[in-house]
């Protein structure tokens, strides 16, 4: 029922499960760890290992109350037509189809009074859509690219990209069941391009063969290293059905956004 969150959308319902399995959902790279090969280097694998005391900070936020109200500001097509630029600011960009607002409407699940329209056609994001968190930070949800993509995509993301000057990382999707496609390539060259920082996640591991989520992992991990300037290093791994991941990346967004206090961060 509307109103009531998800299991395991709660860090107090995960913690009641047994270590591996707890520990496999909130660090699911962690988990491929174990798979690989002895000589694969792990580093970018836990650069962001927050404690349980971040964690619960950083849930706390995505959790609206009485005092602290998570609400969907506005959308726009045009930069003109955003929201005033005063709070930190994190977006979301993928390919079509990548999961994006079903991503987004798991971050707040814990506030189920959130609307995040998720749509059963693909690209039905066509504007860009503006969330409130509190005093703390805006998280804006932007139209998916390639297949089905608003024709104005390009500009409209473009000019958000560059004239956000509060904006403090950018989430880039990719399927993790494909790995990274071409209309992703051409994605990291205009994040590069315009020197925004930014960082990957990988969606729907639930529905990846645990071999083929490593492949991905693997090659995605080389491109970064290689090709890549503004991305951190660690890749996000999350499953917005399982919940896996999520916890993790909320305490991300409150890290990026400047909402963790630095100690419980390292």
């Amino acid at each position: 029922p509307r109103g009531s969150p998800p299991p395991l959308s709660a860090l107090a319902q995960v913690l009641r499960l047994e270590r591996n399995r707890r520990t496999g959902l909130v660090f699911p790279l962690q988990k491929l760890e174990r798979y690989l090969a002895p000589d694969v280097d792990t580093a970018p694998f836990r650069l962001f290992r927050p404690g349980l005391a971040a964690l619960q900070h950083a849930e706390a936020l995505f959790r609206a109350g009485r005092h602290h109200a998570i609400d969907y500001v506005s959308s726009a097509v045009r930069m003109d037509h955003a929201p005033p630029s005063a709070l930190p600011e994190v977006c979301f960009i993928g390919r079509s189809n990548v999961g994006k607002s079903s991503l987004i409407r798991a971050l707040f699940s814990l506030s189920p009074e959130v609307e995040v329209r998720v749509s059963k056609t693909p690209g039905h994001t066509k504007k860009m859509n503006f969330f409130k968190v509190g005093k703390y930070f805006m998280l804006v949800d932007m139209p998916g690219y390639g297949y089905r993509a608003p024709q104005d995509f390009v500009e409209m993301v473009e000019a958000y990209l560059q004239e956000r000057s509060n904006l403090k990382r950018t989430f880039l999707l990719v399927d993790g069941v494909v790995g990274l496609q071409k209309t992703d390539h051409i994605a990291v060259e205009m994040l590069e391009e315009f020197g925004i920082p930014y960082v990957m996640v990988l969606t729907k591991i639930d529905r990846a063969s645990r071999g083929l989520l490593l492949k991905n992992v693997l090659e995605i991990q080389e491109f970064v290293k290689e090709k890549t300037q503004g991305c951190f290093p660690q890749l996000f791994l999350v499953s917005s059905l399982e919940f896996s991941g999520v916890h993790l990346l909320r305490c991300f967004v409150a890290h990026v956004t400047g909402n963790l206090p630095t100690v419980e961060a390292s």
